[in-house]
């Protein structure tokens, strides 16, 4: 059976065991040495913004408006389109390379992909593997070296997931792209459950995309993220930078809602987080003219943010 297609059980058991002896402590490397990401890396920081806040729209649209206002770098992310993503595992590798080619023509790099999940049956793990396979390909077709994962929801597949991301991670470093893991709820909600799944898949090429917004938007506000970045030391490339407000909503404009951001990359700096991609996710609702005007004041948010 050949690697584009899968593996076969005997291949999948002796890597899956010779993965899984792999310590945390040979997983932890720098975000600037980190497959994926260091061919991005420019010795600074990367500040974008996802399609999301334009998910009414098609992807062109938002497209247009994120470089209307100002920016350099974007992530793929949710969209008016058959399976609400712009690329996903349904995706032929021409659709993705040509969402890749319409940032470029408007002078945007792709620096995170999410294009949904794939399947988790632990009766067979490999339509989740060839799943995952094509989602890492597509996202290699659109030029970016980032792959962005929500985790999975349900308990009795969380097993199948991992093995599926830890079979696929040499897949990922031959096609130079990074699979990252961020906060999402009910099982990888905090940094310490998500340390937790990277520790299981055991392997450098699988590595946590901060979130804060959703440290608190999952522990119903309770949880500062400025205590959680703690967790997540040696471990994170990237950031989602959203904000929370009450009662529980993310789609607010950073900079105006619950999550003290100083703080935050203050400590996500000290745990050597000190250049990469961040990613605006969300900004308060509104119509294309007031959208274009928060991501702005977005940007200008985190470029103050970083300058200090």
């Amino acid at each position: 059976m050949s690697r584009s297609s899968g593996t076969t059980r005997r291949e999948f058991l002796g890597r899956a065991a010779a993965l899984g002896s792999v310590a945390l402590a040979s997983a932890v490397v720098s975000p600037r040495a980190t497959p994926g990401i260091a061919a991005q890396d420019s010795g600074g920081w990367q500040i974008g913004i996802y399609t999301r806040p334009w998910a009414k729209f098609e992807y062109p649209v938002a497209l247009d408006a994120i470089a209307e206002a100002g920016y350099k770098f974007l992530g793929l992310m949710t969209i008016k389109a058959k399976n609400n993503v712009v690329i996903s595992a349904d995706s032929s590798p021409d659709e993705a390379h040509r969402a890749g080619e319409e940032a470029r023509k408007r002078g945007l790099t792709i620096v995170s992909v999410y294009g949904g999940t794939f399947p988790a049956d632990r009766k067979s793990l490999l339509p989740g593997i060839r799943g995952l396979q094509r989602l890492i390909d597509n996202t290699a077709a659109c030029g970016c070296g980032s792959l962005l994962l929500g985790g999975i929801g349900r308990a009795e597949q969380e097993d199948a997931y991992y093995k599926i991301i830890r079979e696929c991670c040499d897949y990922a470093a031959e096609k130079k792209v990074l699979i990252t893991l961020k906060p999402h709820g009910p099982l990888n909600a905090t940094g310490p459950e998500c340390r937790a799944r990277c520790e299981k898949v055991g392997n450098k090429q699988f590595r946590i995309w901060y979130d804060p917004g959703n440290i608190l938007y999952y522990s119903d506000g309770k949880l500062d993220p400025v205590q959680d970045a703690a967790s997540v030391d040696g471990l994170v490339c990237g950031m989602s930078v959203k904000d929370y407000a009450e009662p529980k909503r993310v789609d607010v404009t950073p900079g105006t809602g619950k999550v003290n951001f100083p703080a935050v990359m203050a400590r996500l700096r000290q745990g050597g987080f000190t250049s990469g991609p961040l990613v605006i996710e969300c900004l308060s609702p509104g119509d294309l003219p007031a959208l274009v005007a928060e991501a702005r004041k977005a940007k200008k948010f985190v470029e103050d943010l970083v300058r200090n």
